[in-house]
């Protein structure tokens, strides 16, 4: 057996008019990880070839060097510490110096595909192989490539047998370096599980891949707990042994009980008293023990002093500003928030606080008391059903839409839900709370997403705005869903629907959508606990729950493609297929959510739209009844389209 590293990285990018952020720490990533992977007594490794700002060839080349000639029981290790970015489809991509955007988009010829990597690894005999990114993806890089709504599908790109692949991040957040430090805080934590030996959970002598990511997650969970570090682990990989721990290492011991004593980043009287103790008889100095002490407090006391940094920049912007924060700051505050990876309860505890301490008048939001979340059944009031009935849109002149076109309404009774999610859903984020009752007045919805026919009926009449596309979709046929359509031109869509029609047309709020989504559910699905690939159409690659495997279209399917997946409303396609705008400003919880079922459009709008649904490209978990996500509002993808709702009575004068 021999073990072989590539450790690849990628700190400055110089091509086109505005290149790539330089990472200054990536080097040192590289540098510090071979020191230890050398070293005889941690890593061991037969090979370890560091190769810093080299050419694209010189990169590939290398892959391939790395991968070729193994042996079955040899250990293969790559790790990349840059830029990662995907492409519109979602492919991943290894930056290279010379990697660049032209015009809003990647230009793939100067960066490395992830599927080349994953060809090297599939042509490669070894049966144990490592894959480790600390790099930040999609979500870091604005206008350059679509978020790909919100996951990056490493395990078909780099994924398989016997390999496992850490990544510092999901696609939607950031890995980063902080400033003036020599490492990148992923990698960091990676170096100090090996090197300390601390990550060896099980003390059996050695630091595997999965012992080695635990590690690294409760220490970012201190450190930065916006970041969330992900693995994805084929069978016979759960158990690859990285490098060597000593067992008996008095430091090591003394590192646990740390770590017992200090589990809120403070050590108490008691706890101090048994330290004493275990430090004497271990045998270490007390320099020792500060020293130990002091590396497993660090997480928590860089975490606090972000905190402290972010209430000083708040202080000063609300001064600059005489008290009040327009939209440009709250973007900015924002950006600091995720660059630093704050949690969001400590951020709203910082800011009102000194919101009261200048006494600066905010308004009352009267939250329901969520402790003990108790989901009712829908109940529904009485309502008048003559009146009340699903209508087809044809338009003021009656053809406007053609038949095989026509336009489906259908009647949402007015009642109540418990919007979001319980704590222990699975798939759950923050986002989805607190859950709160909503109170929801009837309205029409549209049976179906709208089509590509549809779409095109509207694009061709007169601009009210903004012009329409009559064929923006990247996927063709009329009674597919339309999609690469932004929420601007959802909007459009909507006032020339009201206008040609004499209704009132809209999309429709967040709470509407998921009334109608659960229509009297309180499950993560309308179907149930938890749904599979032959009602609905998401990456079946992937399970939820006790859910089986199955197909993965890779493509929208038309409207109502599935015969028997419509929900208690009527409603096709709430889950999967392609995400859907709604009317509401994205905000990062529900508190202070209206719960009325109105559009919420606060003045804390983040510039962000409220996507909801899941689509064809995504895991089952984005595809449950609470899972929210965003996207600018000039975003176009071709995982995002949307449905409408009209009022009752139909119009706003009525």
């Amino acid at each position: 057996m021999s073990k072989f590293a590539l450790l690849i990285g990628v700190s400055e990018y110089s091509e086109g008019e505005n290149p790539l952020s330089a990472l200054p720490a990536a080097l040192n990533d590289v540098r510090q990880l071979a020191e230890v992977l050398e070293d005889p007594n941690i890593g061991g490794f037969d090979s370890v070839l560091p190769l810093e700002n080299r050419s694209i060839e010189d990169m590939r080349s290398a892959i391939a060097n790395l991968f070729a000639d193994r042996r079955a029981d040899d250990l293969v290790l790559l790790y990349f510490s840059g830029h990662g970015i995907t492409d519109q489809q979602g492919n991943f991509f290894f930056s290279t110096p010379k990697t660049y955007k032209k015009g809003n988009l990647l230009f793939k010829p100067s960066a490395i595909p992830a599927r080349d990597v994953h060809d090297e690894m599939n042509d490669c005999a070894s049966d144990r192989m490592v894959v480790i990114l600390d790099c930040c993806h999609s979500g870091a890089f604005g206008d350059l490539i679509s978020r790909d709504a919100g996951e990056i599908k490493f395990e078909p790109q780099l994924g398989g047998r016997g390999r496992v692949v850490l990544t510092a991040s999901a696609a939607i957040d950031y890995s980063y370096e902080r400033s003036g430090e020599e490492l990148a805080v992923y990698t960091r934590y990676l170096i100090e599980g090996i090197r300390s030996g601390a990550a060896d959970r099980d003390e059996d002598g050695y630091v595997s891949v999965d012992e080695l990511h635990d590690y690294v997650v409760e220490k970012l969970e201190k450190a930065a707990p916006g970041m969330s570090p992900q693995r994805y682990v084929k069978r016979d990989g759960e158990k690859i042994h990285l490098t060597k721990a000593i067992v008996a290492d008095p430091t090591r011991r003394y590192r646990k009980a740390v770590k017992r004593y200090s589990q809120d980043g403070v050590i108490r009287p008691a706890g101090r008293r048994n330290l004493e103790i275990e430090r004497q008889k271990l045998g270490l100095t007390i320099e020792e023990s500060a020293a130990i002490e002091a590396d497993e407090l660090r997480p928590y006391r860089e975490y606090q002093q972000h905190l402290k940094d972010y209430e000083e920049c708040f202080r000063e912007e609300l001064a600059f500003l005489g008290g009040v924060l327009d939209d440009r700051s709250r973007e900015e505050l924002n950006d600091l928030i995720r660059q630093r990876s704050l949690k969001p309860e400590d951020v709203t505890a910082i800011e009102q606080r000194v919101i009261q301490e200048l006494g600066i008048p905010e308004p009352v939001v009267v939250e329901p008391i969520v402790e003990k979340v108790v989901y009712p059944k829908i109940r529904f009031k009485k309502v008048v059903k003559p009146k009340l009935q699903p209508f087809t849109e044809l338009g003021a002149s009656g053809r406007l839409f053609s038949s095989a076109a026509k336009l489906e309404m259908l009647l949402i009774p007015t009642g109540e839900f418990m919007m979001g999610s319980p704590e222990s859903e699975e798939g759950r984020s923050d986002a989805e709370g607190p859950p709160h009752l909503v109170k929801v007045s009837a309205f029409y919805m549209g049976k179906f997403p709208i089509t590509q026919a549809q779409w095109a009926a509207i694009a061709k009449t007169k601009q009210i705005d903004c012009e329409l596309k009559p064929k923006p979709s990247m996927f063709d046929g009329a009674d597919l869903p339309v999609e690469q359509v932004s929420w601007n031109d959802a909007i459009e869509f909507c006032k020339r629907l009201s206008r040609e029609t004499g209704k009132c047309y809209s999309l429709p709020s967040e709470a509407q959508w998921e009334y109608a989504c659960r229509a009297g559910t309180t499950t993560p699905f309308h179907f149930g606990e938890t749904i599979d690939a032959a009602n609905v159409n998401y990456d079946g690659n992937h399970t939820y729950g006790s859910g089986k495997e199955g197909e993965y279209r890779q493509k929208t399917t038309p409207v109502g493609y599935f015969k028997d997946s419509a929900n208690k409303f009527g409603l096709y396609d709430m889950h999967g297929n392609v995400w859907e705008w709604c009317a509401d400003s994205w905000h990062k919880n529900y508190k202070g959510a209206p719960i009325d079922g109105s559009v919420w459009d606060a003045s804390n709008d983040s510039g962000s739209k409220v996507l909801r649904g899941g689509s064809w490209f995504n895991y089952p978990r984005y595809c449950r009844s609470a899972s929210r996500y965003c996207g600018t509002s000039d975003l176009l993808d071709r995982l995002i389209g949307f449905r409408v709702i009209c009022p009752i009575p139909f119009t706003q004068d009525s």
